[in-house]
């Protein structure tokens, strides 16, 4: 995958506390399956869209690990416990003319929040994109989630709010898909 098998990050110390251990960050494995699952799962609960969750653990394992990778996934670790997850693939910029690295979700357990792991995990998926040639590293946050955008914002992040995003999905993408037009298709 070309990039390194762990990187490590101190989290912050309090006072009168020992020291928390260390943060790890590697890519996922198949072995990863289910804890990717449970913190999408927890990310969508988060997002208040636990009703529109659709995924499984054997879509994650096809869809992540499979003959066709659609996502790539970084695991980050407190200690021997997972405590954030990072989806990510890769787009490109016809304006640009290179590739873009889409970060689809980064999720941290509430509990674990505060202790650099977000960071870390963004810090990594940066040094994946350099590494890779991309031009620009994007995301999108709900606008009500306050404390995301502060952060994202802290890190020098451009929001992009002239941006709308659009998405066509179930029937009237079936429609579209289903519509003829007078153009031909052709193989290849």
């Amino acid at each position: 995958m070309g990039f390194p098998r762990h990187r490590s990050a101190r989290p912050g110390r309090s006072a009168g506390r020992p020291p928390a251990p260390p943060l790890t960050i590697r890519a996922g494995t198949v072995r990863d399956t289910r804890t990717i699952y449970a913190m999408l799962k927890g990310l969508a609960g988060y997002e208040r869209l636990l009703g529109r969750f659709r995924s499984s653990v054997e879509r994650v394992r096809r869809d992540g690990f499979g003959a066709r990778r659609y996502f790539r996934t970084l695991i980050c670790r407190l200690g021997p416990r997972p405590v954030g997850v990072a989806v990510y693939f890769f787009t490109y910029s016809t304006f640009e003319a290179r590739p873009t690295l889409y970060v689809e979700d980064v999720f941290v357990w509430p509990r674990d929040r505060g202790r650099g792991a977000g960071g870390a995990l963004l810090a990594e998926l940066a040094r994946i994109a350099v590494r890779k040639g991309c031009a620009r590293m994007e995301w999108t946050v709900l606008d009500w989630n306050a404390p995301a955008i502060r952060f994202y914002e802290r890190l020098g992040t451009i929001m992009r709010k002239e941006w709308v995003l659009a998405r066509l999905t179930g029937a009237p993408l079936r429609r579209l898909a289903h519509t003829r037009s007078g153009a031909k298709r052709r193989n290849g």
